[in-house]
Parts: structure tokens; C-alpha cells; sequence
């Protein structure tokens, strides 16, 4: 009995100390972050921010490389793609992780299995805008006048595959009004016409939208995640006319399934580390963005299923197709 229990053990001792060493020789080498998105955005100056940071806390070198195309699949296939061995890690946006599996017929690769989640970074909240001209100054009252005044309304988004246009859609769908969506390759095209007025709302991501909301030009009437934003504490959350309305974009660190699990919890605890760090906190929350530290390797990992469960839920409800 006692020789088929070391049989049986043996190698789950040997899988646990191979972990262990490589754990503590690791890194003797430079580390890889792939993003799905292109240089000079917000996930870039994120993503480079916290690449800079974990590379002084490891003792070598990160090399960010921008892997854009295919509405994110481009870059997160070669993530997925990439050795398990604790050397390239995938610097997510919550679209390549869980609403891409929704609005893609198929990908070459399963964001839930292919890829261990590792911490949560950064979220960013959107914002409903309305140009002056029109005469409501919170959701319940444009609400209102969108439903006496059915064909007068317009809101431009980035497509209706794009986080702003399914937000759009979900309140629209919420609030039973029948807004007209006008989507934009190029949302700076879609900012002028709503300054202008040709559009009367917009979504925009909240680091986008200060110069406009001071000048006066658009009117703030909502943020989309479930707490008020610190630059803008007077706006209110959709939450606060949709109960449990919750909707923000976020970036999480992963790596390819397959990592040691000794690297896994290292990293974990150096990104949980720097994303407390009040230095590192100020400069997300300047930009725009906030965080509320990496957490565990567990509740990263939750955070992760829950919001593809709710975008999920969120593409069924507003009836959108794959592609």
C-alpha cells in the first residue's frame, strides 16, 4: 500500500520541486509583454507603465511589443501562441479577453483556456456626453425627452461591436428609447460632429473627455461603471437610474496556459505591489484610469470570468451577431 502511494506521488513531488527551482532562476533573461493594440494609446501608456515598474522589481529588462490587427486577434494569438515558460505574458484589454469570443464567429484560440490570468491592472469607465443644445441634464431626463422626440437623437460610437456601441445599445435597450446609432471608424470624426451638434451624444472613455466637459462644448449626464469617477465626482453612474449597471474597460496581465505556478504567484505578488504603489496609482488616476491594486491570483481570475459572464449576458440581451 505504502509503495503504490509513493508511486503515486512521487511525480506530483517532482512536478512541485521543478516548479520551485524554476521559480528561483527566474528571470535570467529579458521578459516579453505582447498587446493586442497599437502604439501611442491609453493601453500603451498603461501597459508601458507597468512593464517599466515590474522590469526594476525583477532585475531584467521588458521588451513591449505592439502586436495590433484583426480587432485584437492578431496580437493575442501570438500570445497564446508563445512558449509557457514564464518569458512572455499577454498585456490584455478586456475586448481580446471576453467580448471577442461574443462578436467573433471563431478565433484561433479560447481566451478562457489558452491563457492563465495572473492580476487585474487598470479599468477605465466611459461616459455619456450630450451636446448642449439638447435639453436634458441626466439620464432620467433625456431618457424622457428621447421618448417624446423618437427620431431627433443620435449617438455616435466606434461600431456596434466596440465597447461604446454595445454599451449604447444596452441602455438603449434598458431605457426602452429608440436612439439612432452613427458608429465611426474614427471616433475623432465622431467628437466634431458632436461638438458641433450633428450627433447630440457620444460615448467616449472618460481620459478623452475633460477639456470638452470644462469648456462647456458636451454635457456630462453619466459614467458607466458602478462608482462615480474622482474627476468627476458629480456625474453620476448609469447604476444610479439601472441598478447593477457596471460597465468599464479594463486590462488584466496574463501568460500562455502552462506557466510554472511558482512564476505565476511571483509575478502576482510584484504586480499586486506596484499597482498599491501610490506613485504608481497617481500616474494611472492622472491619465485617467484606475486601479484598485492586482489582487490575488484566484480573484483576478474571478474578476475575469464574472465580466465575461456579464458581457456575455450583455451581447444576448442586445441581440448582437457574430462576425
Amino acid at each position: 500500500m505504502m509503495a503504490r502511494l509513493r508511486a503515486l506521488l512521487l511525480p506530483l513531488l517532482v512536478a512541485a520541486a521543478g516548479s520551485a527551482a524554476t521559480a528561483q532562476s527566474w528571470p535570467d533573461r529579458p521578459v516579453k509583454f505582447i498587446s493586442s493594440q497599437g502604439a501611442g494609446g491609453g493601453t500603451d501608456i498603461i501597459g508601458r507603465t507597468i512593464a517599466d515598474q515590474l522590469a526594476s522589481r525583477i532585475g531584467q529588462p521588458i521588451v513591449y511589443e505592439n502586436r495590433p490587427g484583426g480587432g485584437n486577434v492578431i496580437g493575442t494569438q501570438a500570445a497564446a501562441r508563445s512558449a509557457p515558460d514564464g518569458y512572455t505574458f499577454f498585456f490584455a484589454s478586456a475586448a481580446a479577453l471576453v467580448t471577442d469570443p461574443y462578436t467573433f464567429k471563431s478565433l484561433p484560440y479560447d481566451p478562457m483556456k489558452d491563457f492563465t490570468i495572473i492580476s487585474r491592472i487598470a479599468e477605465v469607465s466611459f461616459m455619456v456626453l450630450a451636446h448642449p443644445d439638447v435639453p436634458a441634464n441626466s439620464l432620467p431626463e433625456l431618457f424622457a425627452y428621447a421618448k417624446a422626440n423618437p427620431d431627433k437623437l443620435a449617438i455616435a460610437t466606434d461600431g456596434p461591436r466596440r465597447f461604446s456601441g454595445m454599451i449604447a445599445a444596452w441602455r438603449n435597450k434598458l431605457a426602452g428609447t429608440q436612439m439612432t446609432y452613427v458608429p465611426y471608424t474614427q471616433m475623432t470624426q465622431g467628437v466634431q460632429d458632436a461638438l458641433t451638434g450633428r450627433v447630440q451624444l457620444i460615448v467616449l472613455a472618460v481620459p478623452s473627455v475633460k477639456g470638452h466637459v470644462e469648456s462647456g462644448k458636451l454635457k456630462a449626464l453619466a459614467v458607466t461603471s458602478s462608482r462615480r469617477q474622482e474627476s468627476f465626482p458629480n456625474v453620476p453612474t448609469v447604476a444610479e437610474t439601472f441598478a447593477g449597471f457596471d460597465f468599464a474597460g479594463w486590462w488584466a496581465l496574463a501568460a500562455p496556459t502552462g506557466v510554472p505556478d511558482g512564476i505565476l504567484a511571483r509575478v502576482n505578488r510584484e504586480m499586486d505591489a506596484i499597482l498599491k504603489d501610490p506613485a504608481v496609482v497617481e500616474r494611472l488616476r492622472a491619465a485617467g484610469f484606475v486601479s484598485h491594486g492586482g489582487g490575488t491570483l484566484q480573484q483576478a481570475r474571478d474578476y475575469v470570468l464574472a465580466q465575461h459572464a456579464a458581457w456575455g449576458k450583455l451581447v444576448k440581451e442586445i441581440g448582437l451577431q457574430p462576425e
